[in-house]
Formats: structure tokens, sequence, C-alpha cells
């Protein structure tokens, strides 16, 4: 065969598989938009299973046919893996996540290492034993060169005691002192103001948290439960490392 003509018939082809993927993503947006109006849709992309596409809700993933009308949650897990069945949902999701927390932006009470190695999101409710117990150990987690950003989660809901405790800490003139002290069981005086306690409450629930205290990596692995300054660093050490590799 002629060389100009296979470039030629080779342009074609991909690009009706181009063209093909376009029209596939429209008529998943127009079906969604039609059945589920409030859902609100990050990205479309093809999955690696032919005929499946991923769909990117906040920190969620689904899958949903090419055709838009069947759609479903759950982990799609490769077998063939060398090294194990390898979960592909989680990893996409670990991204979605991490965008998600890191988009609250300053909207948080941050305690910042001196020489900051990791970064790390918890989710935290003033009147959470083990949420305290992590707290009482800050100093430690800044000496090993991890900076913690604080975002409420008050267990018991809004317009409870916690919530409002939340919302006090946030209106203080010194948050990372009102916090600190909260902590301690010392009950801050009560303030309002505009704050973030709603929104953080609304990602925890997106991201289907429970309970607290509950620690997202940069990377956007959760841990739930307390983990220790010597724990989490080694932890966040291997993630990294796992990444590089």
């Amino acid at each position: 065969m002629n060389i100009f003509r296979l470039l030629a018939l080779l342009s074609c082809l991909f690009g009706s598989s181009s063209s093909m993927g376009e029209v596939a993503t429209d008529a998943i947006r127009n079906s969604l938009a039609a059945s589920m109006p409030g859902f609100k849709v990050d990205q479309i992309s093809e999955s690696p299973v032919k005929g499946l596409y991923e769909v990117v809700v906040g920190p969620n993933l689904f899958y949903i046919s090419e055709d838009g009308r069947y759609l479903f949650s759950g982990n799609l897990f490769d077998l063939q893996e060398k090294s194990g069945n390898r979960d592909l949902t989680e990893a996409k999701m670990q991204a979605a996540r991490a965008k998600a927390v890191l988009a609250v932006g300053t909207e948080v009470i941050k305690f910042t290492a001196g020489e900051e190695k990791h970064v790390v999101s918890v989710f935290t409710d003033i009147d959470c034993g083990y949420c305290r117990k992590l707290h009482s150990e800050i100093d430690e987690y800044m000496k090993r060169g991890i900076s913690i950003r604080y975002l409420f989660f008050p267990r018991a809901g809004k317009d409870t005691e916690s919530y409002r405790k939340a919302v006090s800490v946030w209106c203080s003139e010194d948050r990372q002192a009102a916090l600190t002290q909260a902590k301690r069981g010392n009950i801050p005086d009560s303030r309002e103001c505009p704050n973030p306690v709603d929104q953080h409450m609304e990602l925890a629930g997106s991201l289907q948290i429970r309970g607290t205290p509950m620690i997202v990596t940069a990377g956007g692995v959760v841990m739930p439960g307390y983990v220790s300054a010597e724990d989490l660093v080694g932890v966040l050490e291997r993630s990294e490392k796992g990444s590089k590799e």
C-alpha cells in the first residue's frame, strides 16, 4: 500500500475514534442533565473497559454506559495486574479527593511546620477524644515536618454544642490558640461571623466521612482515626516513594 494512503487511513481511523468519544461524552452529559439535573459533573472520560465511561462528581467516581443509560458506583479491579489485583477506582478517587479538599483553600485552620515536608488535612470535632489526643501532639507533627490543615466536622450536626464551638473558634481573633484551648476542654466565648463550618461539613458528607479524626493526605489517601506523628510520617514517606516509582 502506498505510504501516503496508509497515513491517510490511519488519520481517518484516529480521527473517527476521537469523534466517537466526543459523541459518547455528549450523550452522557445530556442523559445526566435530563435524568439527574442536580448531578454536577466535573469530568467524563473513557474507562479502561470498552463502552464504559468514568464520571467524576466532586470527590466521587461513578461509571456509566456510553449511551448514558446505565449508571453505577463501585470499584473496578484489574485482575491481570502482575503485582496483584489493582484497584483502578481508588487511584482515581484519591486524585478527586485531593482536589476537593484543596479547593477549600485558606478556609481552614492551619498549623504550619517550620520545615514543611508534608501537608495533611484533618476533619476534626472539638469534642472528639481522639481528635484531642491528636491535637495534643501538634508540636510533634510539626517537628517532623508535617503541617496540619484542620477542617471542622462536628459529628452531632448543625446547630449543636459542638457546631457552635467550631463557629466560635473560627470567629476568634487567634484561631489557632482558640482551637487549642477548645481541645483542652475550655469552652470558647460564643461568637458569630461568616465561617466555613457548613462548607466543611458538606465536604465531609461528600467524602462519606463518618468519624473523626479523619486524615486526608495531599495525595487523597484517607486514614481514619488517630495516627501518631511517627507513624504518619512513615506512611507519608512510603506513599511519596511509591508514587515516584
